[in-house]
């Protein structure tokens, strides 16, 4: 700590001159000797002149001295410790490793350990107030579910698909899912947490989790007891006597994983502490690492205040809130105009600060009315659904992240072919983004569509019918040949649909198989 001891600010030290100066002023103001010795005979001065009381004579000056030299010190902003950046709840990322190995059918707890698991997950989500997190599914194969994103609605239409038998191969390799959860962090650029949900974890892990640059969490699905496996036809899995087999939560393999690696575990529980301790451990696990490798300190300066407050209570002696008037209206005149404050906030918190506080209200316009800074502007106004200026905000920066946000906006307001290049280019600054290559396809497909509506519409008006046919039924013709078109599209549709739980299915084996689809 005193090796980083340091001054955010330090030419405010300069200042420490002030109260030097000022009680020496004082001295000799309140030397009446020195005054009148050159106008009254030294061996009258003596009795003409009343001393006043030396105990009391400098008891104001040097009040007021200490009084600026603490405004001072806490102007300079002391510290020794860093801080996480500002909006840290908002981006620690966090990837959900979802244990799919047969165990996770087990029914000690109800409905099921996989179900239960689905449930903690959505209650997770809940917490994460618009912060990316990503799904990542492992049995004897670990693949990944959907990216980091934040789009909760998105995450839960995938998750609450999640079962066992969508996995191509039984087992399970915890290695190959830290490995796949730790590479998408990476090529993220983020720092974040790994949380697994699991009934267990084989030995072999406890070597690659030390090697993850990631924190790791593990919340233990199912209990010491254990429970019989329901298969999703309905019956129980067995062994080879043909006896039911009981799956137990391993404790002990999570216990001695945690003490391999550091990681924080503990077991699912039946109110919502469990999702609680998890969401504050992905906030403080970010938290720590932010602040190790950010450049942000944290200023002490306002522990100066409450003992400035306090000296500053003493110049209500009589004679000395005059004084001390009359030097704070001096230093106010002396001031640049620009110094000067209208409220607290304007004094004590830069225009990005408060529109930090304003953001984490949930008052976005408020917020970007404060924030200079035009990413978080950008944002903030996104958050407003004001498009078109979250647009303009973001265009004033080169970065993939405000071509990625410029995408977004574009979006919202219908401008896909504008959309489509905008992630192109947030791609070329930053390859293999996943958010950006999943919404790249997005916009592609919804300009797709919209240039085949367009198509559709532009008919000639020259052109000549085929046939003429009319109809023996009158006005019930039109509108029976309506409701048969409709009949077909539904059917249409309802054909292409595929579930998301075949889609991960297909996925899962076909990249299991060692080919790409």
């Amino acid at each position: 700590m005193i090796a980083e001891f340091h001054f955010l600010r330090p030419l405010w030290l300069l200042v420490l001159v002030a109260p030097a100066i000022f009680i020496w002023m004082a001295s000799r103001a309140g030397d009446a000797r020195s005054r009148w010795k050159g106008l009254i005979a030294p061996h009258l001065l003596d009795s003409l002149i009343v001393q006043p009381d030396r105990k009391h004579r400098y008891a104001p000056a040097w009040v007021l001295a200490a009084l600026l030299a603490l405004a001072t010190v806490g102007a300079a902003g002391p510290t020794w410790k860093r801080e996480a950046p500002p909006f840290v709840a908002d981006t620690a990322s966090l990837v959900i490793a979802v244990d799919l190995s047969p165990t996770m059918d087990a029914v000690d707890v109800s409905p099921s350990r996989i179900e239960r698991a689905k449930l903690k997950i959505d209650d997770l989500l809940a917490t994460r107030n618009g912060a990316r997190t990503a799904v990542v599914a492992y049995s004897g194969t670990a693949h990944l579910v959907v990216p980091l994103t934040d789009d909760v609605e998105l995450i839960e239409t995938y998750t609450d698909a999640l079962a066992t038998g969508i996995m191509p191969k039984p087992g399970k390799d915890t290695v190959a899912a830290l490995k796949l959860a730790d590479d998408l962090l990476k090529r993220d650029g983020t720092s974040g947490t790994i949380a697994l949900l699991t009934d267990g974890i084989e030995p072999a892990a406890s070597a690659d989790a030390r090697r993850t640059g990631n924190a790791v969490v593990v919340l233990g699905i199912g209990t010491s007891e254990g429970g019989v496996v329901k298969q999703s036809d309905g019956s129980f899995l067995t062994g080879a006597g043909g006896t039911r087999l009981t799956a137990k939560l391993d404790i002990e393999a999570l216990k001695k994983f945690g003490a391999d690696t550091g990681a924080d575990v503990a077991t699912i529980t039946q109110d919502n502490t469990d999702v609680q301790w998890l969401a504050q451990r992905v906030r403080t696990n970010f938290a720590q690492q932010t602040a190790n490798e950010g450049d942000r300190w944290h200023d002490l300066g306002w522990w100066f205040i409450a003992p400035a407050a306090l000296l500053s209570a003493l110049s209500f002696r009589q004679g000395w809130l005059v004084r001390l008037s009359i030097a704070l209206l001096a230093a106010h005149l002396l001031a640049p105009a620009s110094a000067s404050a209208l409220d607290f906030g304007n004094a004590w918190l830069t225009p990005d600060q408060q529109g930090r506080l304003a953001y984490q209200r949930g008052d976005y316009s408020a917020a970007a009315g404060r924030f200079q800074d035009p990413m978080w502007k950008g944002v903030a106004l996104y958050r407003s659904a004001l498009y078109q200026d979250a647009l303009d905000a973001f265009a004033s920066i080169d970065t993939a992240e405000s071509w990625y946000n410029q995408g977004n906006a574009l979006l919202h307001l219908s401008k896909f072919e504008e959309a489509v290049a905008a992630y192109t280019k947030a791609l070329e600054r930053r390859a293999d983004w996943p958010d950006a290559v999943a919404n790249l396809a997005i916009a592609r497909q919804l300009l797709k569509q919209q240039k085949d509506a367009e198509q559709e519409q532009e008919q000639d008006p020259n052109q000549k019918p085929d046939s003429v046919q009319f109809d023996d039924k009158g006005k019930k013709g039109k509108a029976g040949e309506m409701a048969v078109a409709e009949q077909t599209s539904d059917m249409w549709m309802k054909n292409i649909q595929v579930s998301p739980a075949d889609l991960m299915a297909r996925k899962f084996s076909i990249e299991a198989g060692g080919s790409r689809p």
